[in-house]
Order: structure tokens, then sequence, then C-alpha cells
């Protein structure tokens, strides 16, 4: 395997962009991310397209990336149509870098784009339901749901107001579900929750790409509207649009490259999920990710200095702060609590706001992830620099079969040179 470096990225900011099309955010995305890395559009030997929805929206199916990318004048190179969920993004990038290790291409670019807000709010929510087994939603949720209502937790009234799939994402219920499991194994609470997005929220007022630029305090989380108990909505990912790119490239290619500021690819896997027991947390998906790319890279959980994770809640922030490692299983909440996470703390987490704050536009989501960490790992973070990383994690989860997250990448990334 040859080594793989990021030579350049690109990100819209993400929001709500009615009068933008998925074309409009792929190319800003693109063009920024050519222009980082000082590279041609000509240059690409191929290239990877990330996008959830717009066949669910607009009925552009098959051919998206070919559409997207053809107005910019990219064409005529591979170009590979991702859909993997809410692991889309990280999907593409993995499916690049594997191939520039494997030596078929020495510059690619992987891209994500979605635009996921729509007047329509029932037709918003349930866009996210194709990512379970649709042909079984029922037995899928009902499963969560007893989960749920066989724990010896005491759950206030009006804790579920019934509407998921129409006022909400069906995986707020997952996650809920999930993280009263946790709360009754472990003892976690809500208030733990409410320091991971209070955290997440001062992390995005320092981005200026960020969906919400508001800090929120802890108390403010918890009185945020209810969505699913224990779950208010500061605590959840919004509905957002936007756009993402990396550009990847091998160290023979490197050498002839303008770009001074390279970041080299340390490790990359990608996995799906098995039937699992809710308790067998060593068989978990992100711990099984996290012990091959560690294993690969040559690293450990110790040697983090930065992590961007999949929060689409607060608790899944918590949940993967265990799996990868970073702390043992049940003490995701009081590793929050201890400030560990926080910019300035042992291991900074979500500094870019993460998917709470930041956004969540599906297909781009986990490149809005490389994008962070690259200005991380080259110190041009600005405001939210974690001072002196070196190493960094991505993790970026997608759709749920079982007890578990039905596909997931974790890569590790790495700065070159300097102190």
């Amino acid at each position: 395997m040859r080594d793989v470096y990021v030579i350049g990225v690109g990100m819209t900011g993400i929001g709500k962009y009615l009068e933008l099309s998925i074309k409009d955010l792929a190319q800003r995305a693109a063009v920024e991310a050519l222009g980082d890395a000082g590279v041609a559009k000509e240059d690409l030997q191929a290239a990877w397209f990330s996008n959830g929805a717009w066949g669910y929206f607009s009925g552009q199916h098959y051919i998206r990336g070919q559409v997207a990318l053809r107005g910019m004048g990219i064409c005529g190179i591979p170009i590979t149509n991702v859909e993997n969920a809410c692991a889309g993004g990280a999907t593409a990038f993995h499916s690049a870098w594997m191939g520039i290790a494997s030596g078929l291409y020495d510059c690619v670019m992987a891209i994500g784009a979605e635009k996921l807000y729509s007047e329509d709010k029932g037709k918003m929510f349930g866009a996210f339901s194709g990512a379970i087994d649709v042909e079984r939603p029922e037995t899928q949720m009902e499963a969560w749901r007893r989960l749920s209502a066989g724990l010896p937790l005491e759950i206030p009234p009006g804790a579920d107001s019934g509407g998921a799939g129409k006022d909400r994402s069906a995986f707020m219920d997952v996650y809920a579900s999930w993280g009263r499991w946790h709360m009754a194994t472990y003892g976690s609470t809500q208030r733990q929750l409410a320091v991971i997005a209070s955290k997440n929220h001062s992390h995005s007022a320092l981005n200026p790409l960020a969906q919400f630029r508001k800090p929120m305090s802890v108390e403010e989380v918890l009185a945020g509207r209810l969505v699913t108990w224990p779950l208010t909505v500061p605590m959840c990912a919004p509905i957002g649009d936007g756009g993402a790119a990396a550009i990847l490239c091998s160290k023979e290619y490197l050498s002839r490259a303008a770009s001074p500021r390279p970041v080299k690819v340390r490790a990359s896997a990608l996995a799906s999920g098995t039937d699992r027991g809710i308790a067998e947390e060593s068989r978990d998906i992100g711990a099984r990710l996290g012990r091959q790319v560690y294993e690969m890279g040559g690293v450990g959980p110790e040697d983090i200095d930065v992590a961007e994770v999949h929060d689409a809640t607060a608790f899944g922030e918590l949940h993967q702060t265990e799996a990868l490692g970073f702390c043992p299983p049940g003490e995701g909440g009081r590793f929050a609590e201890s400030d560990a996470t926080r910019l300035g703390g042992r291991l900074p987490i979500n500094p870019s706001g993460g998917l709470e704050s930041r956004g969540h536009p599906i297909g781009a989501s986990g490149l809005a992830q490389i994008h962070e960490l690259v200005l991380q790992l080259r110190h041009e973070a600005g405001q939210r620099q974690v001072e002196g990383c070196r190493i960094a994690l991505a993790e970026n989860g997608g759709g749920n079969l079982g007890f578990e997250e039905a596909a997931m990448c974790v890569h590790i990334l790495e700065r070159v040179g300097g102190r």
C-alpha cells in the first residue's frame, strides 16, 4: 500500500440554501478544494461523489456525481456514486484513499453534497427513514422500544410525542432508547448529555462555517424543547444543506505538487454492522473499527490529539468516546464532565461543533470532518485550534440495523513536518 496524502480541502458553510442546487453546493466545495491544493481539475484522475437524498427529493438517481460535476467540467474520468447513509462522505474518502493506496491513481477527489431542507416537514424528516430496513421498519423500531420499556429507569411522563418520522428523524428515537439503556446500565445522566451539547455549541461559535454559532450553557440545553427523552433540541443535529470535498494524492504526486501543507492519511477503514446484542460492547462497530485503524496506523487511543466523531445526538458522542477507547465503557458522561473533550482539554472532540452544531448535511458530513481535521493538523483552525496537535481521528457512522450503525468509517490523519 502506498502512502496517501490530503493536499486540499473545501467546504461550504452549512445552513439553509433554498436558492442553491446540489450542483451549486458541489461546485463551491470542489473549486475551493482544488484551489487549496493548487491542482487543476484536469489533474484529477477519478472522483467519488457522496449524496443521500437527491433522488428522494428531486428524482435524480443513478448518475448523481456525473450530473453534479459535469457543469464545472469534471467529466471523462471515473466518477463513482457513493450512498452509505450518513457515512457516505467518509466512505467516499475511504474509497479515494484506496484508489491512491492501491497504486491505481495519483490524484483524486472525494466530494459530498446534500440538500435536505423542504417546506414539507413530513417529507423532510421522512428522508431519514430509508436508512433502516424499509421492509421491516416496525420490527426495527419495536426492538428499540422494547429495550427502552424494559429498563429499570424512571422516564418522565410525556417523554415521547410519537412524532418519529413526522416532526423529527426516527433516528432521534434510536439514540434516545440507546441513551436510556446507557443511563440505566451505567448511571449516566441527562445533564452529562447537556454538557456535551453545550461544549459543541461553544466550539461551533468559533467556526465561521457552522450552522449554529451561538454558545449555549448547560442550563439552556436542558431547557430546550424536548424531542424524545432524554434528548432536547440542542442535543440533536439539525437539518442542513452543504458540500465538502478533499483532494488526495500519492507521495509521488506530492513531490511535484504545489501544496506546501499536506496531511498524511495514516489509516482508513470501513465496516458494516453485525447482529450483536446491545450489551456486547466489545463487538460494537466503532470498537471493532477503532482497533483496526489503531493497528493499521501504529497508534493507540492515547495518541490521538483531536477527534471529530459522529454526534447526530449528544449521546452519539458519548458512545463513540467509549467505543473508540478514549475512556472505559460507561465513563463517557463523566469523561465529558471532566472537560477533557473541550478545547484546551486532554482530547478535544468535535472542535468544529460536530453534527449537533456545525450541522449535518448527510452526504457531506464525513468530508466536513476531514475539512476540520486537516485545518487542525495544518494549525490553521484559528480560534478553535487544538494546540500542537499531530494525530487526528475521524469517525462517521450511518444508518441503523439491529443495535448499531449499518455502516461506519474511521480514519487517522497525521501532520506532516513542523512542530
